[in-house]
């Protein structure tokens, strides 16, 4: 059974890779749901505080230099960024703004946190959330507000721990096991962990996979 698994995820990996080498274009930026592209398509939503490297995992897992455009200025992703796969497309990434930005302005956070949620609450081709988290901090207080969203949206979603790379091994472990540990108190986490390195590629390939799988294609 454990072989038969492992082929099975091998292959998920192989067509992750041959599908993200085709097409994968920006299509749109929403500020508002009014302004998303018809329903037609599965749809894999990503999350994070701001600066926790979403854009650069974007990027990676597309094969992409800068489909995803990394800013110096933590919090600039403020509207729903839509990005389409395959042609035709298969389901699209949904790149989220981002939270817990200290020098945002109270009014533009709550913009933001009302554009999240009702996005959560109201998409129906929404198949899985990754929330992604740096490891070097861990989880934060905004991250389990996220987190307590995501439960009560009944949205089912992944932990990606983001900059792996940038850690010890010793401290990545403690971290991965505190999150784990985390996870497992909340009913939409899915209950596997991802490590991540946008720049050294770590684990990129297995998520790759998982998000063609979550879309069900």
């Amino acid at each position: 059974m454990e072989a038969h698994e492992e082929a099975e995820r091998e292959e998920l990996v192989r067509r992750a890779s041959k599908l993200f080498s085709g097409r994968v274009d920006f299509l749109l930026s929403a500020p508002q749901l009014k302004f998303l592209p018809e329903p037609t398509v599965p749809e894999i939503a990503f999350c994070g505080r701001s600066n926790v490297g979403k854009s650069s995992l974007l990027n990676a897992i597309t094969g992409r230099k800068a489909i995803a455009r990394a800013s110096v200025t933590p919090g600039r992703t403020q509207e729903l960024n839509i990005f389409e796969v395959g042609d035709p497309t298969v389901f699209r990434l949904v790149d989220m703004p981002g939270y817990g930005y200290a020098k945002a302005p109270l009014k533009v956070v709550e913009q933001w946190k009302k554009l999240i949620k009702t996005y959560l609450r109201g998409r129906q081709v929404l198949h899985r959330t990754l929330m992604l988290v740096d490891s070097r901090h861990g989880l934060k207080e905004v991250d389990r507000d996220m987190m307590r969203m995501l439960d009560e949206t009944a949205v089912s979603y992944r932990v990606v721990l983001t900059k792996a790379d940038k850690i010890k091994a010793s401290a990545l472990d403690a971290v991965a096991a505190k999150t784990a540990e985390e996870m497992a108190k909340h009913p939409a986490a899915f209950p596997e962990l991802h490590i991540t390195s946008a720049e050294k590629g770590m684990g990129i390939a297995e998520l790759r996979a998982a998000v063609l799988g979550d879309a069900g294609v």
